[in-house]
């Protein structure tokens, strides 16, 4: 059988193990992490010349030109997009916010390095002085969750906000990289993708699963509960179409997100669905579905060929860690 990547060894490749200095042997480049996170200068000895400072840059945000201090080290992440960026190119954040609904941040990304991030609020809804108690020296956000805050948060830090959190992922990681003086790595990350994905649609052609159409779903609580589609142009859908599988027709559509209504579920119907939960299954609805006759009709789940997933992972998990790990999940429930 075709060797299936484990998530660790995904996180690994990418440089995502704290403390790591990573992978020259699978990827050919290293991105410093955790207590190498910080490309500052340090101290120098008595009567040594002090290293200059890496001078201040301009990138251009959603709300204009903003200066930003050269190689930042001291950053606020108020989304997980923007956690996601600044962990996959080897900074930890000294600040995230989390979802509402989850009581931490995504655990795609191991404990020890979550550990030294202080919680600011709720994504949507960052605490200003717990955003300041950080000392953060930029600050990073989307204008269509942080733009009703962003006088605020700029009185704090260079405040630096993406125009939407979701299906422009790959721009705003490049924003997020040039924000943070990382573009190097950045290039490193893009290019480890690239191959990523063109090994793993190889693989999944090899066993025979080459375009498979994929259904993905999540169920909400809110009020009322609903059931959520996503499709071409949604962060998951995006990652999908990069390992060349297909969609159902109701999700091969140009659009982020969609509501599914309960009586239209036989449109969600697929070789292979995939189904998250974010917040309590009962109250998202997740319990009532899965034991309703129209969801014991479809094909896929009659074939057994329907399976949870992480919702932190595959529904916020927006960006190239995130991505990387789906795709090794997608092989495994592939079988390649």
């Amino acid at each position: 059988m075709p060797h299936q990547p484990t998530r660790r060894a995904v996180l690994a490749t990418l440089g995502g193990l704290a403390g790591g200095t990573a992978l020259t042997a699978c990827t050919g480049y290293t991105v410093r992490t955790g207590a190498a996170q910080s490309d500052g200068p340090t101290a120098a000895p008595s009567g040594s010349p002090v290293a200059p400072a890496t001078p201040s840059t301009t990138v251009t945000a959603a709300t204009g030109p903003v200066v930003v201090p050269g190689g930042p080290i001291r950053v606020v992440a108020l989304g997980t997009p923007e956690l996601d960026s600044a962990m996959t190119l080897g900074i930890t954040p000294v600040g995230a916010t989390r979802s509402p609904l989850d009581h931490g941040f995504p655990d795609y990304w191991p404990a020890s390095r979550l550990a030294g991030i202080a919680d600011v609020g709720e994504t949507g809804a960052p605490d200003p002085a717990l955003v300041r108690a950080t000392e953060p020296q930029v600050v990073l956000g989307s204008q269509a969750r942080d733009g009703a805050r962003y006088e605020a948060l700029r009185r704090i830090a260079p405040t630096v906000l993406s125009r939407t959190a979701g299906p422009p992922w790959k721009d705003n990681f490049q924003l997020h990289a040039q924000t943070l003086g990382r573009q190097e790595q950045a290039a490193a990350v893009v290019r480890e993708y690239g191959r990523h994905t063109t090994r793993a649609a190889q693989v999944i052609r090899d066993v025979g699963a080459g375009g498979r159409r994929i259904s993905v779903l999540r169920f909400v609580e809110g009020t009322p509960p609903g059931i959520r589609t996503y499709g071409r142009q949604s962060f998951i859908g995006s990652v999908i179409a990069d390992v060349q599988l297909g969609r159902p027709d109701a999700q091969n559509i140009d659009q982020d997100e969609l509501e599914l209504p309960a009586d239209q579920l036989a449109r969600a119907d697929a070789d292979l669905i995939l189904y998250a939960t974010y917040g309590d299954p009962g109250r998202a609805g997740t319990t009532a579905v899965l034991q309703s006759p129209a969801w014991l009709a479809l094909g896929a789940v009659k074939a057994h060929r329907a399976f949870p997933v992480d919702d932190q992972l595959w529904f916020q998990g927006v960006g190239y860690t995130g991505a990387n790990l789906i795709i090794a999940e997608l092989q495994r429930f592939l079988g390649g």
